[in-house]
């Protein structure tokens, strides 16, 4: 299965982009893997919440196809343990899915539109976190996952 990670708007952080390189590096060697950063939306401050997710949600659905598992990843999703996670996503593979694009959204979510299209919708935490911490923690979660799938021992139980 290929795994497309894609990024609403550029990190302001160096920190998160140095945490972003190191799970990106691991994660290759289990899967092929994409990250993919959107371009920021100009100026936001002349748009409503709406319109700028509306925006945001356009760029997003213009980067994939109608055969990606689409999963958002949401404060109002599903909230999985890492090991049941790892499950999952073996699940998807037997299931025979190909290619599965998790989202990462803006600080406002996602336009409805998105929604629509999303095939799951995954929650992190009951604990709101920025969009920017999210990269990174979403990134080792996946790195996790994957050597939880081969048996290594990087997860502890």
């Amino acid at each position: 299965m290929k795994l497309k990670l894609i990024l609403v708007g550029k990190s302001a952080f160096d920190f998160v982009k140095e945490g972003e390189l190191v799970y990106e590096k691991r994660l290759v060697h289990y899967l092929p893997f994409e990250k993919l950063i959107l371009p920021d939306i100009k100026n936001p401050k002349n748009l409503s919440l709406e319109e700028l997710k509306k925006k945001e949600g356009e760029l997003i659905l213009s980067k994939i196809t109608n055969q990606d598992f689409l999963v958002l990843m949401d404060e109002n999703g599903t909230h999985f343990s890492s090991t049941k996670f790892a499950s999952w996503l073996e699940q998807k593979v037997n299931e025979g899915t190909r290619s599965m694009v998790f989202v990462i959204g803006g600080a406002f979510g996602f336009s409805k539109e998105v929604y629509n299209r999303s095939n799951q919708l995954i929650s992190l935490s009951k604990m709101t976190f920025s969009h920017q911490l999210v990269r990174v923690i979403f990134l080792e979660q996946l790195y996790r996952a994957q050597t939880i799938l081969k048996g290594e021992p990087y997860h502890h139980e």
